[in-house]
């Protein structure tokens, strides 16, 4: 072997292992039926397999644990845990041995080593091992960097390093949709409910552990995913809250603005952050993911400058017997007063009862007043209210309100 040759090989080996769960043990039964030729063969074999579930050994799944065989998926919100060990496989020692461990990804490159300091030397069949944490936030390709610097006897530094590719994929799919409901009588905005769909899109079923939704500093949550049983709350999804491969999953919230938010009108508007949702899950003999979501966002509904708002209004009416319905109407505006008029306009099943066109007065910016109108129906069934018009005599502008509400409307006799 020449001198350029010697001097290409190093000293110290380098080896790299991720570290994961074992799996259980997964057996393929082999039977028949006993008119065949193997007769009871097969599953006597079956019977006496040391890796089968006794009185049970049809199953695929094994009694045993069986250790990885390759690198296994990594999906996003899990921990990547990794082994790394640098062994002196010469017969010198070697001084001021220093390993870096980096993972880079498409976004950013992070120090994973437990320690930046250099060991003083490592001798003959000694080694340096190291265990490295990473929790997963970015999915797609990552590389695991793995570098050694060291020094030989005579002085010589030298320098070598390592590169694992692996794939991040994605474990879950979440969806979410907003609905707009009105609030409790004395709020002038809206509750927000909001619906997640969570969707397993790995191949093995999922522990969900925990799933809540954390809301903005405007919001107060509560969650609709338990009901009363026994005097206590169990959940929608039973005792045993596992999700299989591709299955989907939907939790309800509502979210209710706080009180300092909810008097002041005009606060709640726009684009407003909803929250997050932060979702825990465990997979296979217990190994823990977690994910949280970015700040959700909705579009709040547009009011425009006057709101009206129904109070009160019965459930069910009698045919062509008159009805109250109290309407709340909120000037929206933070500058400007409002001077109102209100119309009636009759629809063919809805009538109103009283004068259209009558003043309503001067409405100060973001305040209120309440009106109490009649109606009666002259068609039964579930019939909707319409035909309000409010019109802003300063700006000649009209505002129209249909289908602000239904009643069910019955016979009388």
């Amino acid at each position: 072997m020449d001198v350029t040759q010697a001097k290409q090989e190093h000293l110290l080996a380098l080896k790299v292992m991720r570290l994961t769960k074992p799996t259980l043990f997964t057996n393929i039964p082999v039977t028949c039926e006993e008119r065949d030729l193997p007769g009871d063969l097969f599953n006597q074999l079956m019977k006496d397999d040391p890796s089968t579930v006794k009185g049970a050994e049809t199953l695929m799944l094994g009694e045993m644990l069986t250790l990885p065989q390759n690198f296994g998926n990594i999906f996003l919100g899990e921990t990547f845990s990794s082994y790394i060990s640098v062994h002196n496989d010469s017969h010198q020692v070697v001084k001021d041995i220093l390993v870096k461990a980096d993972l880079q990804t498409s976004s950013q490159r992070l120090n994973l080593s437990a320690s930046s300091a250099a060991v003083a030397e490592l001798k003959q069949d000694c080694c340096i091992d190291d265990v490295i944490h990473h929790e997963v936030k970015e999915i797609g390709t990552h590389i695991l960097v793995c570098a050694v610097s060291y020094t030989t006897q005579t002085g010589e530094k030298m320098y070598f390093r390592k590169f694992f590719k692996f794939q991040v994929l994605k474990p879950l799919d979440v969806k979410t949709k907003f609905y707009n409901a009105e609030s409790d009588l004395s709020s002038v905005t809206d509750e927000v409910f909001l619906e997640a769909q969570i969707q397993n899109i790995t191949s093995s079923p999922m522990f969900m552990e925990k799933v809540s939704l954390e809301p903005s500093i405007m919001y107060n949550v509560a969650e609709l995913n338990t009901v009363n049983h026994g005097g206590g709350s169990v959940s929608t999804f039973g005792t045993r809250t596992y999700l299989q491969p591709m299955d989907t999953r939907q939790y309800l919230y509502c979210l209710k603005p706080k009180q300092e938010f909810s008097e002041k009108v005009g606060v709640i508007k726009g684009v407003t952050v909803i929250g997050k949702l932060d979702i825990v899950w465990k997979t296979n003999l217990g190994e823990r993911g977690r994910l949280q979501t970015s700040q959700l966002q909705r579009m709040a509904p547009g009011y425009g400058d006057v709101r009206l708002s129904l109070e009160t209004i019965p459930d069910t009416v009698g045919l062509e017997e008159p009805f109250n319905i109290t309407c709340k109407i909120t000037n929206c505006s933070s500058e400007r007063t409002m001077d109102l008029v209100l119309e009636m306009c009759n629809t063919n099943s809805i009538h109103w009862c009283g004068v259209s066109g009558r003043q309503l007065g001067k409405l100060h910016p973001t305040s209120s007043l309440y009106l109490t109108l009649t109606l009666l129906s002259s068609v039964q069934g579930l019939q909707s209210v319409s035909g309000l018009r409010l019109t802003d005599t300063f700006l000649k502008r009209t505002y129209e309100y249909d289908d602000i509400a239904q009643v069910c409307v019955v016979s009388s006799k």
